[in-house]
């Protein structure tokens, strides 16, 4: 008899300090591991140089950003540096019940609304080396003034304190070490019984 696929997916909430190479991370987790889909955030900031509207960010005006909330479309949303982030509700839920795990890429207060929410979402931090090792990637991304810069890691320092509310902690050190323990996680996180149930139904 063929084993019942799994009725629903797994939500992959990933956090971390701007600057940590959570983007690198990702696209090397995504090559490595199928049935996996990243959620685009929406956000009101303007594009990075190379950035592409909906493939790194859904980038909208904050007045329609406003009107999403209103409408309560959104699973999570924050404002980080001025501009507003979030996910899209139908979307996750779509994904989810076709069986599909969703991977979000938010901060630690959107991070705090999916856990209020959705507590059985797996929650995963990722941190550099070191800390002056966080500000030479910010220094060396080129994209910043020095004043953000020092607000950014400022901000770093009040999202460390977060980290105790997370289930796993990865160092990104080297992108492949860090996706190959992301994907050792979420095949823990597979194996765990209440996700396996529907194999041993019937028996």
């Amino acid at each position: 008899m063929t084993p019942k696929k799994r009725t629903r997916g797994q939500l992959i909430v990933l956090s971390g300090p701007s600057g940590v190479g959570k983007s690198t991370v990702i696209a090397e987790l995504l090559s490595e591991r199928e049935n996996i889909y990243f959620s685009v955030s929406f956000t009101t900031r303007a594009p990075r140089v190379g950035e592409a509207d909906g493939v790194h960010y859904h980038f909208v005006t904050r007045e329609r950003f406003e009107a999403m909330i209103d409408g309560d479309e959104l699973l999570e949303y924050a404002e980080y540096v001025h501009n507003y982030y979030g996910t899209s509700l139908r979307l996750i839920r779509e994904k989810l019940d076709a069986g599909i795990d969703v991977l979000l890429d938010i901060e630690v207060q959107g991070a705090a609304k999916v856990r209020a929410k959705c507590p059985d979402a797996v929650f995963i931090f990722i941190v550099p080396p070191s800390f002056e090792e966080l500000s030479r990637r910010l220094h060396r991304r080129a994209t910043d003034q020095e004043d953000v810069i020092r607000g950014r890691l400022q901000k770093a320092r009040e999202e460390y304190r977060e980290i105790p509310n997370y289930d796993y902690l990865v160092v990104n050190d080297k992108v492949s070490a860090a996706a190959a323990e992301i994907i050792a996680i979420l095949t823990a996180e597979g194996c765990r019984t209440k996700n396996r149930m529907n194999l041993v139904e019937g028996v």
